[in-house]
């Protein structure tokens, strides 16, 4: 029974700890200049590009977007409202992110 609860704290721990390193992570605006292809075809997407390079999801897009990244298994990592432009979001973890836009939903790995 002390093993399980010992187990059960450092789990806990572990996921508070991983909830407070994605909560500080913010989305920023970037002129930084891309050189990859869209993981999303703007055609398909009323104009939004979605990229991941070098630690970073980077979101191209012509009009205001909602955008939810979450991990693979389905924690939220960020929730916000794009402005037209680039923006980029650093994670520090490498991984697989999901991507929500509108109807779109994009697998990122990093």
């Amino acid at each position: 029974m002390k093993r399980l609860l010992t187990m059960l704290i450092c789990v806990m721990a572990l996921l508070a700890s991983s909830s407070i390193a994605y909560a500080q992570m913010q989305w920023r605006e970037t002129n930084r200049d891309i050189n990859a292809t869209s993981l999303t075809d703007p055609r398909l997407t009323d104009g939004v590009e979605i990229f991941g390079k070098d630690g970073a999801i980077i979101i191209r897009t012509q009009h205001r977007i909602q955008v939810r990244v979450f991990t693979i298994l389905g924690q939220l990592v960020s929730q916000t409202v794009l402005s037209p432009g680039t923006s980029e979001l650093r994670i520090g973890s490498r991984g697989i992110y999901i991507v929500k836009i509108g109807n779109t939903t994009q697998k990122v790995a990093l």
